[in-house]
C-alpha cells in the first residue's frame, strides 16, 4: 500500500510541475466545469498540446470526464490532490513541532 501511495503522490507531482498543464489545472478548478474546446480558447496552447496536458491530468487522477455528444468536459477529480495533501499535512506536523520546540528553547535563553 505505502508504495501505491508514494508512486499516486510522485505522478500528482510530476503532473503538476509542468507550469502550462499547472495552469489548464487551476483553469479547470475556478470554472467547475469546461469543455475542452473553452480551455483552447482564450490560452496560447494549442489544441493539441491541451488534449495532452489533458491525458496527463486525467491519467494522474487530478481531473475527471464526461462526454457530452462530441465534448468532453472536465472537472477536478474529487480525490485527485489527496496524496499532496497528505503528504504536506505529514511535514506541516514535522514542522510545527520543530517550531514549537525552537520557541521553547528561545524562551529557556532569554
Amino acid at each position: 500500500m505505502f508504495m501505491t501511495i508514494a508512486v499516486q503522490l510522485t505522478n500528482v507531482m510530476k503532473t503538476l510541475a509542468d507550469p502550462t498543464r499547472r495552469a489548464v489545472f487551476e483553469r479547470i478548478a475556478r470554472e467547475g466545469e469546461i469543455a475542452a474546446t473553452g480551455l483552447v480558447k482564450g490560452s496560447k496552447v494549442s489544441q493539441p498540446a491541451v488534449s495532452q496536458h489533458l491525458r496527463a491530468l486525467r491519467d494522474a487522477g487530478l481531473v475527471t470526464e464526461r462526454r457530452d455528444g462530441r465534448h468532453i468536459h472536465y472537472r477536478v477529480a474529487p480525490n485527485g490532490l489527496a496524496p499532496l495533501v497528505d503528504w504536506l499535512g505529514h511535514y506541516r506536523a514535522f514542522w510545527n513541532e520543530r517550531f514549537e520546540n525552537l520557541e521553547k528553547l528561545l524562551k529557556e535563553t532569554e
